[in-house]
């Protein structure tokens, strides 16, 4: 199955970046972009790809101890900015990035120690991912909107293994969908 680590923001964050990819919806160029559905707004700690049914067992028990390891932290929206020249729009974090960047070092380290592939190594960029181009796209007006974005504040308190399943259908617009498999608390009272 293919499987990720993630945050997932809470439904009051959620409901803010709503109305802001509303708004960022209505900018010029907004139709050359695929907005991400709110299902899926989360910050991937660690990406797995395709995992063996037989290795999810041992993965999300290092995920736990990863979780156990690390304690509840403050993170909220704030900002956003783009990867591949306007080919990923995301929404930026602020809080305790340090704490989050951890926690994302675990879970990739979880994956590895568990026996999953996975590529190289590459510093964490804390993004929430509003919309994707399969081209080159101009998104300025899109960061400029954003850089005045804020969210409300939130308490991080769990990891979670997340099983995405991507679009088979072929119909325009269809997105991904997203079921959490595991849900480790943070701390040691986890």
């Amino acid at each position: 199955m293919r499987l990720f680590a993630a945050v997932l923001p809470p439904e009051d964050v959620t409901a803010a970046l709503a109305v802001e990819v509303d708004a960022l919806r209505r900018l010029p160029g907004a139709d050359g972009l695929r907005w991400t559905g709110r299902p899926g707004w989360h910050f991937t700690l660690a990406f797995y790809g395709e995992v063996d049914d037989a290795l999810v067992p041992e993965l999300s028990e290092r995920l736990a101890r990863a979780a156990r390891r690390t304690e509840p932290f403050e993170l909220a929206l704030r900002g956003g900015g783009h990867f591949g020249h306007g080919r990923a729009l995301w929404a930026g974090a602020e809080g305790d990035l340090a704490t989050l960047r951890l926690l994302a070092e675990r879970a990739e380290s979880a994956g590895r120690k568990a026996g999953v592939a996975m590529g190289e190594h590459r510093r964490y960029k804390p993004h929430l991912t509003v919309a994707r181009s399969r081209e080159a796209h101009d998104v300025r007006p899109h960061l400029a909107a954003l850089d005045g974005f804020t969210g409300p504040a939130w308490t991080v308190t769990e990891l979670v293994l997340v099983r995405s399943r991507l679009p088979k259908s072929g119909v325009p617009g269809e997105q991904p969908r997203y079921e959490a498999v595991g849900r480790s608390p943070l701390g040691a009272s986890g």
